[in-house]
């Protein structure tokens, strides 16, 4: 039996959206524009993705959202948007870590990879993954220095994805370090995340949820100078 799932990116300025059957994206709409167009685009990129996909709202077997961290009111955009569906359609609701679903657009056989999203000034949001996708350390709000992620630059290649890529450049210069520019959390790889999740029921209170706001930063220790 087929499971149809449609997944909303709201987290940064990507308002994207897909549906996705069996866990891989069949239809794919998203705006990579610089400015916030979530409010005027999302219920028009919804209905455009079903309509392209020739499938009625009501066929939907869950709605999936990009649960955070991310931009206060992108987030809550979404969040919002994807509560009045799932009620009005009586659907599940899944949510997708954010920063899990941006790791995913980085292919690598060994190494880390490190998703991250700009705060400001010099700070990110940020969460690391192994090459398998298994997050090995904690989604942090942290303020960047040279001294970041030098543990992990010491012990093999590590890849740096999501738009705190800019300011990170300015900081680390070493020879482990890649960059990955210009790329934003996408509707498109939360497909599989979420069909996994509502294959175990792993589902959201509709009245409850909300989104993943990370508020506190906190200073890496420098590392001393050899």
């Amino acid at each position: 039996m087929n499971t149809l799932i449609l997944s909303i990116e709201t987290a940064t300025t990507n308002c994207s959206v897909s549906l996705s059957e069996n866990g891989k994206p069949i239809v794919l709409k998203e705006d990579y524009d610089n400015g916030y167009s979530h409010a005027e685009r999302l219920h028009v990129y919804i209905n455009d993705v079903l309509k392209e996909a020739k499938i009625d709202a009501k066929d939907l077997d869950a709605i999936a959202i990009s649960k955070g961290p991310g931009s206060y009111t992108g987030l809550r955009i979404g969040v919002s948007a994807v509560k009045g569906l799932c009620y009005a359609l009586n659907k599940p609701l899944i949510s997708v870590s954010t920063l899990e679903a941006l790791a995913h657009q980085v292919k690598c056989k060994e190494g880390v990879i490190v998703a991250m999203l700009d705060a400001r000034r010099m700070e990110v949001y940020s969460a690391i993954f192994d090459s398998n996708y298994n997050q090995i350390r904690d989604t942090e709000a942290q303020i960047l220095d040279e001294y970041a992620f030098a543990d992990y630059l010491e012990k093999g290649k590590v890849y740096f994805i999501g738009n705190g890529v800019e300011k990170t450049k300015t900081l680390i210069n070493h020879p482990n370090t890649i960059f990955i520019e210009d790329k934003l959390p996408s509707a498109n790889e939360m497909s599989l995340l979420a069909y996994n999740k509502y294959k175990i029921s792993d589902t959201e209170d509709v009245a409850y949820f909300e989104p993943y706001y990370l508020k506190d930063f906190v200073a890496l220790k420098p590392k001393p100078k050899n």
